[in-house]
């Protein structure tokens, strides 16, 4: 198949179009309020706990690790800068239908669950801090994702400003824990490890330790995923994508180290506790400091999470739709708004069922593992096209030794997670929702509809020879 012109809507030629308007700075700032989640916050007190002071080792090995990925995902935005993200390439490299189909509701299902949570949380943050105790929990969050869905449904610019906002708060966050305990820097060992789990110093078990930590802190810089879904709608997708993916990856790398070695510097690492733990360092390094500003600062950061994720989602299921993977009704664009709205919607009922069901973390941990089986199949995809002789090459390409390091670094991690000690519900509800998923592909008929993959095919070909 021949590359398609990001601007193609797939459709007839009357049909309405995503709007290209997104520019280098917005996608940046999107990519890096994906990656900057609230997660950091407990995160880091459970790193610490398994590497001692040495924790942002394992944010320097995971940005390498995950930048493998990242390269790849930006060589592919480069190549093909469409909205079916990693279903398209799937397809593209393996024409396989129930496998592209498989890839691509695997990553909406990551971005539901994370919704769904975000909502919960949300709500929750939102009645503790006003003391609302006359309204449910599940109606404020109902109610948190229709203010969401009313930000899609606006546009993708206005989504953009909401999101750089929402990223400048989060990021400030961060920003006042580095500050707080500025002074401090210099002041403990960074290479301090524990001693049992480090037998002593030994270096093999430390490398064991630092691999251990890395797995923990990897998930800290997914967001590339995100990002390659919105590349429709980005001005110059070749060159910006690229740029924005690296950007963002480098500049949330900084930030964790930082962070990092703030949290050790004002809190011995064996003190440190597991849950809020940055808020634990503040208290301690600026005990006058109001710690509501950093509750407020965590609404903001998981509000954007959800935004990200909602965004990855309809514009997935709008790309999947022109792949003749998914109903065609999923395709449709909002005539003046320039937004896939029927994707949109569809997506809120769905979170708004998640949301009442309450605690999903075990589908979220599973829908964590099956983003590194997703990783894996779309760096080999890469491989793939990098070998094929009529694939044209894009304006940021990488050696194929890049994509074959990141499935095999993905593999790895996959391994590492299904043999963790005591998890064993994650795996089987990974397993569990791949069939299922597979079950919907054969009754639900997708990509059964040979008329319209031969439209998507030809108007590929018809804008590769414009």
């Amino acid at each position: 198949m021949a590359a398609i012109d990001a601007g193609s809507t797939g459709g007839a030629a009357a049909e309405p179009a995503l709007e290209r308007s997104v520019t280098l700075w917005q996608i940046t700032m999107y990519g890096l309020g994906s990656m900057l989640g609230a997660g950091i916050y407990g995160l880091i007190g459970q790193a610490a706990g398994q590497l001692g002071s040495a924790v942002w080792m394992a944010f320097v090995v995971s940005m390498i690790a995950a930048l493998l990925t990242g390269l790849s995902y930006a060589n592919i935005v480069s190549r093909y800068p469409r909205a079916g993200g990693a279903a398209y390439v799937t397809q593209r490299a393996y024409q396989m239908s129930l496998l592209s189909y498989v890839v691509g509701l695997t990553v909406v299902c990551s971005g539901l669950t994370s919704i769904a949570t975000q909502s919960n949380v949300v709500a929750a943050s939102v009645a503790k801090l006003f003391n609302i105790t006359a309204v449910p929990v599940w109606i404020l969050a109902i109610g948190f994702l229709m203010i969401v869905a009313a930000i899609l449904l606006r546009g993708i610019k206005e989504c953009m400003w909401v999101n750089a906002l929402c990223t400048v708060i989060e990021a400030s966050g961060l920003l006042i824990v580095i500050l707080s305990g500025l002074s401090y820097w210099g002041s403990a060992s960074l290479l301090e490890f524990p001693a049992e789990a480090s037998h002593n110093g030994e270096i093999g078990a430390i490398a064991v330790l630092v691999m251990q930590g890395a797995v923990l802190t990897f998930f800290s810089f997914i967001g590339f995923e995100d990002m390659l879904n919105v590349s429709e709608e980005v001005k110059k997708p070749q060159i910006n994508m690229p740029l924005a993916i690296i950007l963002a990856m480098l500049g949330a790398t900084v930030i964790y180290m930082a962070v990092a070695v703030t949290a050790v510097s004002v809190i011995p690492w064996a003190e440190l506790p597991k849950e809020l733990a940055l808020v634990a360092v503040v208290e301690r390094a600026w005990p006058w400091f109001p710690t509501i500003i950093l509750s407020v600062i965590t609404i903001f950061a998981v509000s954007n999470t959800a935004l990200v994720n909602w965004i990855m989602g309809s514009r997935l299921l709008y790309g999947m739709s022109k792949q003749g993977l998914m109903p065609e009704i999923l395709g449709k664009v909002h005539p003046k708004r320039r937004t896939p709205y029927v994707a949109i919607i569809a997506l809120f009922a769905i979170v708004v069922a998640l949301s009442l069901v309450g605690d999903i973390k075990a589908l979220a941990s599973a829908t964590v593992l099956l983003l590194l089986t997703v990783f894996t199949v779309v760096n080999v995809a890469l491989v793939i096209l990098k070998n094929r002789p009529d694939e044209k090459a894009g304006r940021f390409e990488v050696p194929v030794i890049v994509p074959m390091l990141g499935a095999f670094v993905c593999s790895a991690l996959i391994v590492t997670r299904l043999f963790q000690a005591g998890d064993w519900q994650a795996p089987v509800i990974a397993f569990g929702l791949i069939a299922a998923i597979a079950a919907l592909y054969y009754v639900t008929g997708a990509g059964k509809d040979e008329v319209r993959l031969r439209r998507f095919i030809e108007q590929e070909d018809a804008a590769a020879e414009a």
